[in-house]
Protein backbone atom coordinates (compact mmCIF):
# COMPACT_ATOMS: atom_id res chain seq x y z
CA UNK A 1 0.00 0.00 0.00
CA UNK A 2 1.46 3.41 -1.33
CA UNK A 3 1.01 7.41 -0.75
CA UNK A 4 -2.54 8.28 -3.29
CA UNK A 5 -0.43 10.83 -4.10
CA UNK A 6 2.52 9.08 -5.46
CA UNK A 7 3.10 8.45 -9.27
CA UNK A 8 1.85 5.23 -9.45
CA UNK A 9 -1.26 6.30 -7.54
CA UNK A 10 -2.02 9.49 -9.52
CA UNK A 11 -1.64 7.22 -12.83
CA UNK A 12 -4.09 4.73 -11.44
CA UNK A 13 -6.59 7.80 -10.55
CA UNK A 14 -5.95 9.78 -13.92
CA UNK A 15 -6.69 6.24 -15.70
CA UNK A 16 -9.73 5.40 -13.67
CA UNK A 17 -11.51 9.18 -14.30
CA UNK A 18 -11.33 8.25 -18.47
CA UNK A 19 -13.80 6.03 -18.01
CA UNK A 20 -17.21 5.99 -16.48
CA UNK A 21 -16.71 5.68 -12.70
CA UNK A 22 -18.75 5.22 -9.59
CA UNK A 23 -17.04 7.84 -6.29
CA UNK A 24 -17.94 5.84 -3.22
CA UNK A 25 -17.28 6.80 0.26
CA UNK A 26 -17.24 5.65 3.36
CA UNK A 27 -19.19 8.34 6.22
CA UNK A 28 -17.36 8.04 9.91
CA UNK A 29 -13.80 8.48 9.28
CA UNK A 30 -13.47 9.27 6.05
CA UNK A 31 -16.21 11.90 5.26
CA UNK A 32 -16.95 13.06 8.87
CA UNK A 33 -14.45 12.84 11.58
CA UNK A 34 -15.05 10.00 14.14
CA UNK A 35 -16.76 11.71 17.74
CA UNK A 36 -16.54 9.76 21.13
CA UNK A 37 -20.78 9.97 21.06
CA UNK A 38 -21.51 8.54 17.45
CA UNK A 39 -24.47 10.53 17.10
CA UNK A 40 -23.08 14.02 17.09
CA UNK A 41 -21.10 12.94 13.95
CA UNK A 42 -21.51 15.44 11.19
CA UNK A 43 -20.44 15.98 7.44
CA UNK A 44 -18.14 19.21 7.79
CA UNK A 45 -19.35 21.72 5.51
CA UNK A 46 -15.84 21.75 3.60
CA UNK A 47 -16.66 18.06 2.47
CA UNK A 48 -20.40 18.90 1.79
CA UNK A 49 -19.65 21.76 -0.36
CA UNK A 50 -16.84 19.38 -2.82
CA UNK A 51 -19.28 16.73 -3.02
CA UNK A 52 -22.52 18.78 -4.13
CA UNK A 53 -20.03 19.44 -7.32
CA UNK A 54 -18.39 16.46 -7.41
CA UNK A 55 -21.97 14.98 -7.37
CA UNK A 56 -22.43 16.65 -10.63
CA UNK A 57 -19.57 15.64 -12.41
CA UNK A 58 -19.54 11.29 -11.70
CA UNK A 59 -22.34 9.32 -9.31
CA UNK A 60 -21.65 9.22 -5.83
CA UNK A 61 -22.39 6.76 -3.32
CA UNK A 62 -22.18 6.53 0.18
CA UNK A 63 -21.78 2.75 1.97
CA UNK A 64 -21.82 3.52 5.44
CA UNK A 65 -22.44 1.40 8.71
CA UNK A 66 -24.89 3.38 9.74
CA UNK A 67 -28.58 2.61 8.97
CA UNK A 68 -29.62 4.56 5.77
CA UNK A 69 -32.49 6.90 7.78
CA UNK A 70 -29.38 7.50 10.09
CA UNK A 71 -27.09 8.73 7.41
CA UNK A 72 -29.60 10.72 5.11
CA UNK A 73 -30.32 12.73 7.95
CA UNK A 74 -26.28 13.90 8.33
CA UNK A 75 -25.42 14.22 4.55
CA UNK A 76 -27.00 17.64 3.70
CA UNK A 77 -27.39 16.42 -0.19
CA UNK A 78 -28.69 12.96 -1.69
CA UNK A 79 -26.24 11.04 -3.22
CA UNK A 80 -26.81 8.93 -6.42
CA UNK A 81 -26.98 5.78 -3.68
CA UNK A 82 -27.02 5.69 0.22
CA UNK A 83 -25.89 1.73 1.22
CA UNK A 84 -26.13 1.20 4.79
CA UNK A 85 -25.28 -1.38 7.62
CA UNK A 86 -22.36 -2.22 5.52
CA UNK A 87 -24.18 -2.83 2.97
CA UNK A 88 -27.06 -4.73 4.06
CA UNK A 89 -29.22 -2.00 3.43
CA UNK A 90 -30.22 0.44 0.69
CA UNK A 91 -28.74 -1.62 -2.21
CA UNK A 92 -31.71 -2.17 -5.16
CA UNK A 93 -32.66 -5.69 -5.55
CA UNK A 94 -31.56 -6.88 -1.88
CA UNK A 95 -34.74 -6.39 -0.31
CA UNK A 96 -35.64 -9.91 0.48
CA UNK A 97 -32.30 -10.19 2.36
CA UNK A 98 -32.49 -7.14 4.33
CA UNK A 99 -36.33 -8.54 5.72
CA UNK A 100 -33.86 -11.61 6.96
CA UNK A 101 -31.08 -9.64 8.43
CA UNK A 102 -33.79 -7.53 10.73
CA UNK A 103 -35.27 -10.59 11.65
CA UNK A 104 -31.93 -11.58 12.62
CA UNK A 105 -31.20 -8.81 14.41
CA UNK A 106 -34.26 -8.68 16.75
CA UNK A 107 -33.03 -11.94 17.90
CA UNK A 108 -29.29 -10.77 18.95
CA UNK A 109 -31.14 -7.63 20.45
CA UNK A 110 -33.26 -9.69 22.81
CA UNK A 111 -29.97 -12.14 24.02
CA UNK A 112 -27.61 -8.76 24.17
CA UNK A 113 -30.24 -6.30 26.57
CA UNK A 114 -30.66 -9.57 28.55
CA UNK A 115 -26.61 -9.77 29.29
CA UNK A 116 -25.88 -6.26 29.05
CA UNK A 117 -28.15 -5.86 32.02
CA UNK A 118 -26.01 -7.79 33.82
CA UNK A 119 -23.82 -6.22 36.69
CA UNK A 120 -20.64 -6.90 35.50
CA UNK A 121 -20.95 -5.44 32.50
CA UNK A 122 -19.55 -1.18 32.51
CA UNK A 123 -23.02 0.73 31.96
CA UNK A 124 -20.87 2.51 29.20
CA UNK A 125 -21.51 -0.21 27.03
CA UNK A 126 -23.90 0.86 24.28
CA UNK A 127 -26.24 -1.06 22.02
CA UNK A 128 -26.91 0.53 18.44
CA UNK A 129 -29.74 -1.35 17.17
CA UNK A 130 -29.69 -0.21 13.47
CA UNK A 131 -32.45 -2.71 12.28
CA UNK A 132 -30.16 -4.54 9.85
CA UNK A 133 -26.92 -5.10 11.80
CA UNK A 134 -25.79 -4.21 15.30
CA UNK A 135 -23.38 -1.62 16.90
CA UNK A 136 -22.06 -2.63 20.30
CA UNK A 137 -20.12 0.83 21.21
CA UNK A 138 -17.36 0.81 24.60
CA UNK A 139 -15.50 3.83 23.99
CA UNK A 140 -17.15 5.26 27.19
CA UNK A 141 -16.26 2.45 29.32
CA UNK A 142 -13.73 2.82 32.61
CA UNK A 143 -11.50 -0.48 31.13
CA UNK A 144 -11.66 -0.87 27.63
CA UNK A 145 -9.42 -4.20 27.03
CA UNK A 146 -11.66 -5.43 29.16
CA UNK A 147 -14.98 -4.54 28.04
CA UNK A 148 -14.01 -6.02 25.15
CA UNK A 149 -13.27 -9.43 25.85
CA UNK A 150 -16.34 -9.24 27.72
CA UNK A 151 -18.18 -8.21 24.45
CA UNK A 152 -16.13 -11.34 22.47
CA UNK A 153 -17.14 -13.89 25.18
CA UNK A 154 -20.50 -12.84 25.27
CA UNK A 155 -20.48 -12.49 21.04
CA UNK A 156 -19.56 -16.23 21.16
CA UNK A 157 -22.40 -17.26 22.65
CA UNK A 158 -25.28 -15.96 20.01
CA UNK A 159 -27.47 -17.94 18.54
CA UNK A 160 -27.74 -17.84 15.21
CA UNK A 161 -23.80 -16.56 15.16
CA UNK A 162 -22.83 -13.53 13.77
CA UNK A 163 -20.02 -12.78 11.86
CA UNK A 164 -18.50 -9.81 14.62
CA UNK A 165 -16.31 -7.07 12.76
CA UNK A 166 -14.06 -4.79 15.13
CA UNK A 167 -14.09 -1.46 14.62
CA UNK A 168 -12.63 1.63 16.78
CA UNK A 169 -13.92 0.98 19.90
CA UNK A 170 -16.93 -0.54 18.59
CA UNK A 171 -18.05 -4.10 17.38
CA UNK A 172 -20.50 -4.84 14.69
CA UNK A 173 -22.19 -7.80 14.60
CA UNK A 174 -23.92 -8.76 11.07
CA UNK A 175 -25.20 -12.26 9.22
CA UNK A 176 -23.21 -14.69 7.96
CA UNK A 177 -23.64 -14.21 4.39
CA UNK A 178 -21.95 -12.87 1.70
CA UNK A 179 -23.52 -9.27 1.39
CA UNK A 180 -21.04 -6.67 2.73
CA UNK A 181 -19.38 -3.22 1.33
CA UNK A 182 -17.58 -4.88 -1.14
CA UNK A 183 -20.73 -6.60 -2.41
CA UNK A 184 -22.56 -3.92 -2.23
CA UNK A 185 -19.91 -1.98 -4.23
CA UNK A 186 -20.15 -4.28 -7.25
CA UNK A 187 -23.89 -4.46 -7.21
CA UNK A 188 -23.89 -0.06 -8.04
CA UNK A 189 -21.60 -0.35 -10.33
CA UNK A 190 -23.78 -3.01 -11.88
CA UNK A 191 -26.60 -0.54 -11.56
CA UNK A 192 -24.83 2.62 -13.01
CA UNK A 193 -23.02 0.58 -15.75
CA UNK A 194 -19.64 1.87 -14.34
CA UNK A 195 -16.83 0.54 -15.68
CA UNK A 196 -14.53 1.14 -12.61
CA UNK A 197 -15.10 3.12 -8.84
CA UNK A 198 -12.75 4.81 -6.58
CA UNK A 199 -14.17 3.78 -2.66
CA UNK A 200 -12.70 5.87 0.22
CA UNK A 201 -12.55 4.07 3.48
CA UNK A 202 -10.84 3.94 6.94
CA UNK A 203 -11.97 1.05 9.19
CA UNK A 204 -12.26 -2.98 9.34
CA UNK A 205 -15.76 -3.39 7.37
CA UNK A 206 -14.07 -1.26 4.52
CA UNK A 207 -11.04 -4.04 4.28
CA UNK A 208 -14.59 -5.86 2.43
CA UNK A 209 -14.15 -3.62 -0.25
CA UNK A 210 -9.81 -3.41 -0.04
CA UNK A 211 -9.27 -7.32 -0.15
CA UNK A 212 -11.01 -7.70 -3.24
CA UNK A 213 -8.38 -6.53 -5.08
CA UNK A 214 -10.34 -5.72 -8.28
CA UNK A 215 -8.41 -3.68 -11.30
CA UNK A 216 -11.24 -1.62 -12.00
CA UNK A 217 -11.56 -0.53 -8.21
CA UNK A 218 -9.08 1.80 -6.46
CA UNK A 219 -9.41 1.65 -3.28
CA UNK A 220 -7.79 4.45 -0.65
CA UNK A 221 -7.44 3.73 2.61
CA UNK A 222 -7.85 6.90 5.14
CA UNK A 223 -4.02 7.03 7.61
CA UNK A 224 -1.47 4.00 6.87
CA UNK A 225 -2.03 0.10 7.59
CA UNK A 226 0.28 -2.61 7.60
CA UNK A 227 -2.35 -4.30 7.56
CA UNK A 228 -4.78 -3.26 5.26
CA UNK A 229 -5.51 -4.50 1.64
CA UNK A 230 -6.24 -1.33 0.12
CA UNK A 231 -4.60 -0.47 -2.70
CA UNK A 232 -3.39 3.32 -1.45
CA UNK A 233 -3.81 5.35 1.27
CA UNK A 234 -3.94 8.90 2.33
CA UNK A 235 -2.13 10.01 5.47
CA UNK A 236 -4.37 11.97 7.07
CA UNK A 237 -7.71 12.51 7.39
CA UNK A 238 -8.02 15.82 6.23
CA UNK A 239 -6.38 14.63 3.17
CA UNK A 240 -9.77 13.73 1.47
CA UNK A 241 -10.36 17.58 0.72
CA UNK A 242 -7.57 17.20 -1.46
CA UNK A 243 -8.52 13.76 -3.06
CA UNK A 244 -11.97 15.41 -4.01
CA UNK A 245 -10.65 18.28 -5.54
CA UNK A 246 -8.23 16.50 -7.72
CA UNK A 247 -11.94 14.45 -8.67
CA UNK A 248 -13.88 17.60 -9.47
CA UNK A 249 -10.54 19.14 -11.30
CA UNK A 250 -10.04 15.94 -13.45
CA UNK A 251 -13.97 15.19 -14.18
CA UNK A 252 -14.76 19.03 -14.93
CA UNK A 253 -11.68 18.51 -17.39
CA UNK A 254 -13.23 15.38 -19.31
CA UNK A 255 -15.71 16.46 -22.31
CA UNK A 256 -19.41 16.32 -21.21
CA UNK A 257 -19.97 13.27 -23.17
CA UNK A 258 -17.96 11.15 -21.26
CA UNK A 259 -19.06 12.63 -17.90
CA UNK A 260 -22.77 11.43 -19.10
Amino acid sequence: MGPLFSDAGVKRLDKLVNGHMLCAFDFDGTLAPIVAIPDEARLPDSIRERLLVLAKLAPVAIITGRSVLDISARLGFKPDFVVGNHGLEGVPGWEGLAAEHEATCSTWRVQLDLALAKPEFDRGIQLEDKRYSLSVHYRQVEDVDQSARQLENLFAGLSPAPRVVAGKCVFNLLAQDACHKGSALLRLMELGDAAGALYVGDDVTDEDVFRMRRPEVLSVRIEHSAESAADFFLPYPRDILRLLDELIVRLAGRPAAERA
